[in-house]
């Protein structure tokens, strides 16, 4: 049985669908992401699960029990906020005291606590300053050590790195996902940073329009993704069209080349179909083990040091792909011909 379930989960405003049928198992333990564009629901969800919004439908379950009548003080889950949402009268130590002491815990329990969660966060010796006194990092770090002072049952995380800067969120992210795996919590981890999902989940579901599309671990998603939109959200994607002449064989052109498939299709024979290549599955020029090559001609060169990025035009789109940069071969030149080669095992077939 799933630590946290969720089953068949619904929410409307008005007339307005905005979680549609959602269904979630999460293991005891694991680090769930949430990912998608803004408006997709993934904050529904957890607002939801939190017990801050209350189901249209559906069933939300954790260990068993279902919750969806408690309040949110009754769940005893954590929840840190994209805005900190420290008390600013209060000194860090108090902030991460505070859910203790409504829960009653004793004063020597309390400071015990606020003390180990202080040294798990790294701020052993900031316990006596405000939050005006802290930077943005060190804040979010309070936030996350008051969400786990009352040892919650489960750790929502809505979009607690999106008011740091680049350098920061990647440090914090790292640091975030530690914790929880010492801990051992079951986190959701709401998010639009596809390379935060990406480098922190154990599994990612991906949202568009109050519907998950697709749900997997990050190695699934990226590299076989179920619809066009997952495809194209999560990651770099160069697209082609391609005309089908065997779906029992797999067979496409892909501009007058005839390139088989690894499955069969479902589509008709004559009908046009989408395919897609990262950028990392194609070469430039001929390549072992990439029995596919197309003629092409290089229309943008980026030099970004150890790595050259490229795009060029090909099969009639306009493809990107990366190479390493060598002391002895310079770029290729804007405006000339080249080729590039890629395997029919790396195509993606985009579905909608």
């Amino acid at each position: 049985m799933a630590f946290l379930d969720i089953q068949h989960l619904e929410k409307s405003f008005g007339a307005t669908r905005v979680v549609k049928d959602f269904n979630l198992d999460i293991q005891k333990g694991e680090f769930v992401s949430l990912l998608g564009p803004s408006g997709c629901g993934k904050t529904t969800v957890l607002r939801m699960v939190a017990g801050f919004e209350t189901p249209s439908t559906g069933r939300i379950r954790i260990e068993g029990k279902d919750i969806v009548a408690l309040r949110p003080n009754q769940r005893n889950i954590g929840m840190v906020f994209q805005s900190y949402a420290l008390f600013p009268n209060l000194t860090v130590a108090q902030n991460v005291a505070f859910g203790l002491k409504v829960a009653g815990a004793n004063r020597t329990d309390c400071d015990a606590r606020v003390t180990e969660m202080l040294g798990l966060i790294g701020l052993g010796d900031l316990g006596n300053r405000f939050p005006f006194q802290l930077s943005g990092g060190q804040q979010q770090r309070v936030a996350l050590a008051r969400a786990l002072a009352v040892r919650p049952r489960v750790l929502l995380l809505d979009e607690p790195l999106s008011a740091l800067d680049a350098k920061i969120r990647v440090s914090l992210r790292h640091e975030i996902r530690q914790i929880q795996q010492r801990l051992g919590i079951t986190t959701i981890f709401v998010t639009h940073d596809q390379e935060e999902a990406l480098s922190m989940s154990d599994r990612i579901v991906v949202m568009n329009g109050g519907i998950a599309e697709q749900a997997g671990a990050p190695f699934e998603i990226y590299n076989r993704p179920a619809t066009r939109f997952v495809a194209n959200f999560v990651g770099t994607l160069n697209t082609f069209d391609a005309v089908v002449l065997d779906p029992g064989a797999g067979i496409v052109s892909l501009a007058g080349t005839p390139v088989t498939l690894p499955a069969p299709l479902d589509a008709a024979k004559g009908s046009t179909i989408g395919l897609a290549l990262r950028p990392e599955a194609l070469r430039l020029g001929r390549a072992e083990g990439r029995e596919i090559v197309l003629p092409a001609t290089i229309s943008e060169v980026h030099f970004m040091g150890s790595v050259i990025r490229i795009r060029a035009d090909a099969a009639g789109s306009r493809v990107a792909l990366d190479t390493f940069n060598r002391a002895d071969a310079p770029p290729p030149a804007v405006g000339s011909a080249t080729e590039i080669s890629l395997s029919a095992r790396d195509v993606i077939v985009l579905r909608d």
